[in-house]
């Protein structure tokens, strides 16, 4: 296996425990090269738990873990200086100018170009001549970002990086996540959003209650997921609209009625829409609507399978 082809990220059984709480619980993860790898689950899932032992903040009740080749605590400070963090619960120095704190850290994290504070500011929109602490919570967030992206880290680990900033911020960030990638940088982000995953992410991760419940691509995740359908068609009944559809089982909480000279269908659909369009194909379709797939609902799907065991 070459350098290049080695996981960024690999944990295996990893398990963090505090007294009687367990955190996490047998993780097992691989986070490629060069890839958005989203980290998926509510509040309280292991998210954060899982981002601290990466970068040595808390360490491994049981498992392994290594980041870029190394084990955390092994890496030391040399290790730190080529990720760029983002916690979830940022705390800043507030007596100083945001430039002031960043030259700082860019002292520490070394190898910063002199135009990269200044250029992520202004993408971004923050006025770097002002005291941290005049800023606005979503102010502080850009901070934050600005110094785990100043440095082209070959591994950015962003916990709920998008926590107060406004929509149009939001996209500038998915925009540096994705300028990221392309220079060959791994980004492992959380969220407990998935819509917010999905625009970025290549595989995702749902965590639940400190175990994995899922990997995937987005788009394998997409294909799996949840789409509302509704149909109008002429020329045939509800009966045998019904009778066409039975025993599908990629179709649930079907609905065929009557209505003036039409038949309405309405339906849940899991999966791929091929075979339900095949299967209506023979009717004649006056209208017809297929949502995106709705994955906030079938993540919340595996959620209920996960507690029902």
């Amino acid at each position: 296996m070459t350098e290049s082809s080695k996981p960024v990220i690999e944990a295996e059984a990893l398990g963090k425990r505090f007294g009687r709480v367990t955190a996490l619980d047998g993780v097992d993860l691989s986070v490629a090269a060069g890839t958005v790898f989203g980290l998926i689950g509510p509040n309280g899932a292991g998210k954060t738990t899982l981002m601290r032992i990466l970068l040595d903040v808390v360490r491994p009740s049981s498992g392994t873990v290594t980041v870029l080749g190394n084990t955390p605590r092994a890496g030391g400070a040399e290790l730190r200086r080529r990720v760029g963090y983002l916690p979830g619960e940022l705390r800043l120095e507030s007596r100083v100018t945001g430039m002031t704190l960043l030259s700082y850290y860019a002292e520490i994290s070394g190898g910063v170009a002199p135009t990269s504070i200044s250029r992520l500011a202004e993408r971004l929109g923050l006025d770097l001549s002002r005291q941290v602490r005049t800023l606005s919570k979503g102010n502080k967030q850009k901070l934050g970002l600005i110094q785990a992206f100043m440095h082209h880290p070959p591994l950015l680990v962003l916990d709920e990086p998008t926590g107060g900033l406004d929509p149009l911020v939001q996209q500038v960030f998915l925009e540096l996540v994705r300028e990221a990638r392309d220079r060959g940088q791994t980004v492992f982000l959380s969220s407990h959003v998935l819509s917010e995953i999905q625009q970025a992410a290549d595989a995702v991760a749902i965590l639940r209650a400190g175990r994995v419940v899922s990997v995937s691509s987005v788009d394998d995740l997409r294909r799996t997921a949840i789409r509302r359908v509704s149909a109008e068609f002429t020329g045939v009944t509800a009966e045998e609209v019904s009778v066409a559809l039975a025993g599908r089982p990629t179709l649930t909480n079907v609905v065929v009625t009557p209505a003036d000279a039409r038949t309405h269908l309405t339906a849940t659909l899991t999966g791929d829409v091929d075979g339900f369009v095949k299967t209506i194909a023979s009717f004649t379709v006056a209208e017809l609507s297929i949502e995106e797939p709705d994955l906030e609902e079938h993540v919340l799907g595996m959620y209920g399978a996960v507690d029902a065991e």
